[in-house]
């Protein structure tokens, strides 16, 4: 049984290509720059709209579309971006905390992503506040083309993942061995992307039946990639060392 570690990098063979150390690319610069710049848009449209909106605000809504929790003004303008501002570091740091340093193997399709994934955050900050100031959506439907994009950026993300400690399908099968995280995540690629096209139906739909498009591809693809990474590692296993692709 061969567990290929991950706490000393690069290294030689099929593990480890060289890896660039922690090079930041003028795209990943402008990817960055635009993240800060929806974050800092948001707080600039909170204080604008805080004297403006009521003193209680909607910030959850039920499946029938109806708001369903509320919260203070300050926590309806500024939660999410808020939140968004803790999570952006927190992403910018991973790929200097990698001790694999894998993530600097795509760090561009990572940039990118947690770009879409700010601008995701912005979008779900923009229907809240266009139905606290009066614009009735449904919320689920409204949320199905934001989810699919997402979904799909994830798919996108996964075929150019490499391995590493935080970003990917994580399991003890793929983090012994590249070939299967590669296999697992090509075709968890594959899947998010289907996810991502199964999601925009939810627009078509209400309720439960846009919830169960949205969500349970996603759970389904999630379940099977774990076994699939398990059914690849073993059936590697079994293959004699002399005989596999390197």
């Amino acid at each position: 049984m061969i567990i290929r570690s991950l706490a000393v990098a690069p290294r030689q063979g099929n593990v480890f290509l060289e890896a660039p150390g922690l090079m930041i690319t003028g795209a990943m610069r402008r990817a960055v720059l635009a993240s800060v710049m929806i974050i800092v848009a948001q707080f600039l449209v909170g204080i604008y709209l805080y004297p403006r909106m009521p003193g209680r605000v909607a910030i959850h809504w039920g499946l029938s579309g109806e708001a369903d929790g509320y919260g203070s003004k300050f926590l309806g303008l500024f939660l999410i971006p808020i939140v968004s501002a803790v999570i952006l570091p927190l992403f910018l740091v991973l790929p200097r905390i990698d001790p694999s340093r894998g993530i600097q193997r795509f760090r561009g399709g990572y940039d990118w992503f947690v770009l879409g994934f700010v601008a995701f955050m912005a979008y779900v900050y923009g229907i809240t506040l266009a139905w606290n100031l009066g614009l009735r959506l449904d919320m689920m439907r409204t949320l199905a083309p934001a989810l699919g994009a997402m979904f799909y950026g994830i798919g996108a993300l996964m075929g150019r993942s490499r391995l590493n400690w935080f970003v990917g399908i994580r399991t003890p099968w793929t983090l012994s061995d590249e070939s299967v995280w590669d296999a697992t995540h090509e075709l968890g690629g594959k899947l998010f992307k289907a996810c991502g096209a199964l999601a925009l139906l939810g627009v078509l739909a209400g309720g439960w039946l846009a919830l169960a498009l949205i969500m349970a591809p996603v759970i389904v693809a999630s379940v099977y990639l774990i076994y699939f990474s398990y059914s690849r590692y073993q059936k590697l296993m079994e293959t004699p060392e002399e005989t596999r692709t390197p």
